[in-house]
């Protein structure tokens, strides 16, 4: 047994979700969003934090790290569960993060997902986006969907992961899940061949560069269900953010390409309880209507804002009132919703 292990027992039997190791600090661990040091550790030193990470991996990947200065991999503890991990380099010497995946996969209704998101799981194809910043429960949200999928339908799913975090079953779905780095040399190039698998549900991980930005929409243009993820905050920046990845040249081709296909767009953002036991999380959500395409085509993105409020007897909803809906069910302070709300003046405390 890797001494590490301990380490992420602590993690999992305290309710937490990150591991941080670093020369010349405590370990650390993530709990309801703040960091608290590990009780009973003392400080690391660097060659300390090369004993606890050296077991983890193998020959070829510790030769990577060492060179490279960066890992990323998945780890598993029976038990437990999976770790997504980076191995990096900071100015003290060596340092590691690790995010604990659940073994077993939550359902929509156990998350207090929406009906609105839950249901994409029924579209046949289009692009779907759940986005939002690190950390904001994307992947579990994601997880969720697929598993809601794997359910209910009979399909082939190939998940494109860096690395493969939530490990699906074959229940009524027959699933390929394929490592960066291990199973495929890239995100592009998994998604290359992803049509010719006979693929009806994708996953990409992480559209993290112009090329796998263009496969996914050509894939969800081409009859496929894509889910994918990106680091934006709103509907509005997600369909600007995926545009502006393109050359102008051929930003006014893309946009009506987007217009075809994008089929949903779910912003998140985890919050504190305000119990402080635990976190939430609030949504922005889009569905497509028939409006929507147009004002994709014209590049009018301030109008989506409009179609997300008409659109409220569908499930579709814009964060800030997401958050209120959070405070006065008493979920959430005002001030957590204050820190996260687009339009401040809507939580901002009253002047005495």
């Amino acid at each position: 047994m890797a001494e590490i292990d301990a380490l992420f027992r602590y993690l999992k039997d305290h309710g937490g979700s990150d591991l941080h190791l670093a020369a010349g600090l405590h370990p650390r661990v993530r709990v309801h969003g703040a960091l608290e040091e590990v009780d009973d550790w003392d400080l690391l030193d660097d060659e300390r934090v090369l004993a606890l990470l050296r077991p983890l991996v193998d020959d070829a990947q510790w030769r990577t790290y060492r060179e490279d200065g960066d890992l990323d991999f998945a780890y598993t503890l029976a038990g437990v569960g999976r770790f997504r991990a980076n191995f990096l380099r900071q100015e003290h010497g060596a340092a590691a993060v690790f995010r604990l995946i659940p073994e077993r996969i939550q359902s929509c209704e156990e998350l207090g997902v929406p009906d609105a998101v839950a249901k994409l799981a029924d579209l046949h194809q289009g692009l779907v986006l759940v986005t939002g910043p690190t950390g904001s429960g994307k992947s579990t949200t994601l997880a969720a969907v697929i598993d809601r999928i794997n359910r209910t339908y009979d399909k082939h799913v190939v998940t494109i992961e860096d690395p493969v975090e939530f490990v699906h079953r074959n229940r009524r779905c027959v699933f390929s899940q394929r490592e960066v780095g291990h199973d495929v040399p890239s995100f592009a190039a998994a998604l290359k061949v992803a049509v010719r698998q006979d693929a009806d549900v994708v996953l990409v991980g992480e559209m993290r560069d112009l090329e796998t930005i263009r496969l996914a929409i050509t894939a969800a243009e081409m009859g496929s269900l894509v889910f994918g993820t990106l680091h934006t905050s709103s509907a509005a920046k997600t369909i600007d953010r995926l545009v502006d990845a393109f050359p102008a040249e051929e930003q006014p081709q893309i946009r009506t390409t987007l217009a075809e296909s994008i089929a949903g767009i779910v912003a998140q953002q985890l919050l504190p309880t305000a119990d402080g036991r635990g976190r939430c999380a609030a949504f922005e959500i889009l569905l497509r209507t028939s409006g929507l395409p147009n004002v994709i085509r014209e590049g009018n993105t301030p109008m989506i804002t409009s179609i997300i409020q008409g659109g409220k007897s569908r499930g579709m909803c814009v964060m800030d009132d997401s958050l209120e809906a959070l405070v006065k069910a008493g979920r959430i302070t005002q001030e957590a919703a204050y820190l996260k709300a687009h339009d401040k003046s809507r939580f901002a405390p009253a002047e005495s």
